[in-house]
């Protein structure tokens, strides 16, 4: 059966929402908004994509702590069939506790950011992913993994997220593997270096075929072999927090690849997903399925 693959360390994230101010030093302060939830990245597009119906796994890391447990249940419950690498006693998870403010917000996040990626770990990441028809690259330490698995067809999707060095000189082994890189506009003009979003996919153009830039609440412009094109975002969303936007547009996009829509289709998968994600706290909160997602873009075909 295809499935779609990933490896990426788990996010756990404690939300106090509505809170009317930081503590000062000594103080505590209530709120009766909270949640636990898993946070965005790599592990939220596959939930994503289990939510619709697409049969995920993911390599991760997981210790015997309560968090560890959560991420694992989250996955379970979601469709995403996870393989733990981690053989360690510590709590391998990172953990963000998010003071969500009436116009802004604070974090204090526990963990290390990536996992680690030593012979056994690839080893194990490549017999999990083996045969998958699209795998999600991220800027960790699986490129020989990425090499094996784009050699033998799998589709290569990569997102890697915001770096201040983001360059070719670089991230030029990565970007050489992908098949589809799907950055935001600040992602797209500082590794380009050009000064506009349309610029930029046109830069990235001479590298991939076909070429998407996310341009936020505007949707997403980009190149093919068709020429340059804009496909708009769903007004019809209400913004509340645009944490895991992102994830949940991969999501989308790659819910098309997965089932072998054109391109452009897929971008407009991709503006649904990341559309509906933007409408709760939190990166998963918005939920959206497949039938909801098919009307919707049976709608805009329309």
């Amino acid at each position: 059966m295809s499935f779609i693959a990933g490896a990426a360390a788990a996010n756990v994230d404690l939300l106090y929402e509505n809170m009317p101010r930081l503590p000062d030093v000594g103080e505590e302060i209530y709120t009766d908004r909270f949640s636990l939830q898993l946070g965005g990245g790599l592990a939220a597009t596959l939930i994503h994509l289990g939510r619709l119906g697409v049969s995920a796994r993911i390599a991760t890391e997981l210790g015997s702590d309560l968090f560890s447990a959560f991420a694992q249940s989250q996955f379970l419950e979601n469709g995403v069939r996870p393989l733990n690498l981690y053989h360690g006693d510590q709590i391998p998870v990172n953990i963000t506790s998010a003071v969500l403010l009436p116009d802004d917000r604070s974090f204090i996040s526990y963990g290390k950011g990536g996992m680690e990626t030593d012979a056994q770990a690839q080893q194990a990441f490549y017999d999990m992913a083996h045969g998958a028809k699209v795998c999600l690259m991220t800027a960790g330490g699986m490129l020989d993994v990425y090499r094996r698995l784009r050699a033998e067809g799998t589709v290569m999707v990569l997102d890697m997220g915001w770096d201040d060095a983001l360059s070719f000189e670089k991230y030029g082994k990565l970007l050489d593997l992908a098949d589809y890189y799907t950055p935001n506009r600040k992602e797209a003009m500082r590794l380009t270096g050009c000064a506009d979003a349309q610029s930029a996919a046109q830069a990235l153009h001479a590298h991939f075929p076909r070429v998407v830039v996310k341009t936020d609440k505007d949707g997403c412009v980009g190149v093919d072999e068709d020429g340059a094109f804009s496909i708009p975002g769903f007004s019809q969303f209400r913004h509340v927090d645009s944490t895991g936007a992102g994830d949940a547009f991969l999501a989308g996009f790659c819910y098309g690849l997965f089932h072998d829509y054109p391109f452009r289709d897929c971008v407009t998968f991709g503006n649904i997903t990341g559309g509906k994600a933007v409408t709760a706290v939190g990166a998963l909160s918005a939920r959206i399925t497949q039938d909801e997602l098919m009307e919707l873009y049976q709608q805009r075909k329309g």
